[in-house]
């Protein structure tokens, strides 16, 4: 799906905090046709003295209703997150455009093995995926990797732990383990980004979120186990 760049008022119409920094948004937005997993849009809010600021967020969920969910991690200083994290209410609007990108999508038709590779809330275009491949009823096996500082710095997790044929799910600490964690933290290797049915000779589908460095990171060590650079697709926030 892709948007006619049309700006339309959305209203919020729930909230919930999902970490220190994080917080789920769902919005109302009459004349928004749906998503597909993996794509973002653009918010544009406006002050009182006509100063406006735009951010894009991936998507959290998708479908063809008038719905918007996102998770927004508050960026330290930002002029859109802040706001959005900490004191966006119920009945409150802005502006949202969308849906954008149409690289960067898994679709419920391909019966390829997914491979997921996730830093902090790059994990949030996932939620997206996993969503869509469970309410599709189809079974693509699908492996999720993410990387975290540490526990409670996991969006999603419960959601994500919860048994699903054919999903695998390894989490990646990178400073704080939980308790019992057989593994120290530190960073993610090509060990953890290896499993049976998810090679390179597998026809897998790559999906690569996250700050810039993670991404490359993750991207060399990707390519470094033979997966072919044009099937190992990319999406990076933060500076260059």
């Amino acid at each position: 799906m892709t948007s006619d760049g049309t700006w339309h008022v959305g209203t919020v119409v729930a909230a919930r905090p999902l970490t220190d920094t994080a917080r789920s948004l769902t919005l109302s937005v009459p004349g928004f046709t749906g998503a597909l997993p993996g794509q973002h849009v653009d918010l544009r809010l406006t002050a009182p003295d006509g100063y406006q600021a735009t951010r894009a967020y991936s998507l959290a969920g998708t479908g063809s209703d008038e719905r918007v969910d996102l998770v927004v991690d508050e960026v330290p200083e930002g002029e859109v997150s802040p706001y959005l994290v900490r004191d966006a209410r119920p009945g409150d609007q802005l502006e949202v455009r969308g849906p954008l990108g149409g690289y960067f999508v898994w679709h419920d038709a391909d019966p390829a093995p997914v491979l997921l590779v996730a830093g902090g809330s790059g994990v949030v275009p996932f939620l997206a995926m996993l969503r869509a491949r469970r309410a599709s009823g189809r079974r693509a096996p699908f492996r999720l990797v993410c990387s975290v500082r540490g526990p409670l710095d996991a969006i999603g997790r419960e959601e994500i732990d919860t048994p699903d044929p054919g999903l695998g799910v390894r989490w990646v600490f990178t400073r704080q383990v939980p308790a019992g964690w057989s593994t120290p933290p530190g960073r993610i290797t090509a060990a953890d980004l290896t499993a049976p049915g998810f090679g390179p000779d597998d026809g897998v589908a790559v999906f690569v979120c996250g700050p810039t460095g993670f991404v490359e990171a993750a991207a060399g060590l990707l390519t470094g186990l033979g997966h072919p650079p044009a099937r190992v697709r990319t999406e990076r926030f933060g500076g260059a």
